[in-house]
């Protein structure tokens, strides 16, 4: 019971469970369909890829408030190359995905070398690339190409290709964080910055590329996104950050740095979206929807101070 109440994943994963027979039983002809679940997976598939990327900075001890914006720029420049300027796909894909790299630069610098605070930095930010976005994208941009949108309107075993897309970038960062010594230097230096920096740990370098590996992944996501509905929507990706910092703290990160797990992101992500989707199924209005995904950040972030002063007296 101990390591259940310490160890989130194991938690959140019993909570899920629990959720998922509730909504079972309550729900019996629409919740435990494979239509049910493969469309809840799609719907979180965006946000969830966006929140490996955040449980690197939360590990380091930041965050990206920008990364909503950058998935509505990098969509919005991937179609505004391809339709405006006649640009061939792959290079399209790899102009927004440069872009959004750009962002992360730019953060990352900021914040490791200049010493800005990375809420101020990526809130300033988050308008910036959102304004950059509306000149890009106007008042949104249609007829995307037959082959762009087959990135993410194709199926594999009946299973649409984000969904398939989400769980290889899970697999790959889950394993980059367990078993590379690069990725494992994050947690030292969420853990304790100045003890990492006095070990030899180019703690700045790892900070401005934390930066920019979050914001290559908005990027990705940006881009299947926009590929899924065939539209390339300046709005798009608005309060993803809030939704997925909450279900990263959902997932067993810490605000003040040092802890988390990439099979967590998936988790909470996993979480979020079962509760949209039961509020949806019990026809609960998009206001209370917004009022009960507050509420839930609010109870994560209690939790996490409350699990940081219980570890303080330990």
């Amino acid at each position: 019971m101990r390591l259940l109440l310490q160890e989130r994943t194991y938690s959140l994963t019993l909570t899920i469970l629990l959720v998922g027979i509730g909504a079972t039983i309550t729900f019996p002809q629409t919740f435990p369909t494979f239509g049910n679940w493969s469309q809840l997976l799609l719907n979180l598939s965006i946000d969830t890829i966006v929140a490996v990327g955040m449980m690197l900075l939360l590990v380091s001890g930041v965050f990206d408030l920008s990364v909503g914006s950058v998935v509505a720029f990098s969509g919005g420049v991937a179609a505004y190359t391809m339709i405006t300027l006649g640009m061939p796909m792959p290079l399209a894909i790899i102009a927004a995905l440069a872009s959004a790299c750009l962002v992360g630069l730019a953060n990352g610098y900021l914040i490791a070398y200049q010493g800005i605070n990375p809420m101020i930095q990526t809130l300033a930010t988050m308008g910036i690339v959102r304004g950059v976005a509306l000149l890009v994208s106007g008042a949104g941009i249609q007829n995307l190409p037959y082959w762009f949108n087959a990135i993410s309107q194709s199926r594999l075993l009946g299973i649409q290709m984000p969904v398939w897309y989400m769980l290889l970038i899970v697999a790959t960062f889950a394993f980059l964080m367990n078993r590379t010594i690069f990725f494992r230097r994050y947690y030292y230096i969420g853990g304790n910055e100045r003890a990492a920096d006095l070990s030899g740990i180019r703690v700045r370098n790892m900070k401005l590329w934390g930066y920019v590996l979050t914001a290559l992944l908005a990027g990705v996501a940006g881009i299947l996104l926009a590929s899924r509905l065939g539209t390339a929507l300046p709005t798009a990706g608005r309060g993803l950050e809030l939704r997925v910092i909450t279900a990263v703290i959902l997932g067993g990160a810490s605000l003040s740095g040092g802890h988390g797990k990439i099979i967590g992101a998936l988790l909470g992500t996993v979480f979020m979206g079962l509760i949209s989707n039961v509020m949806v199924l019990a026809r609960v209005s998009g206001y209370w929807q917004e009022i009960i995904l507050g509420l839930i950040l609010i109870a994560a972030v209690w939790s996490d101070k409350a699990l940081q002063k219980r570890s303080s007296f330990a």
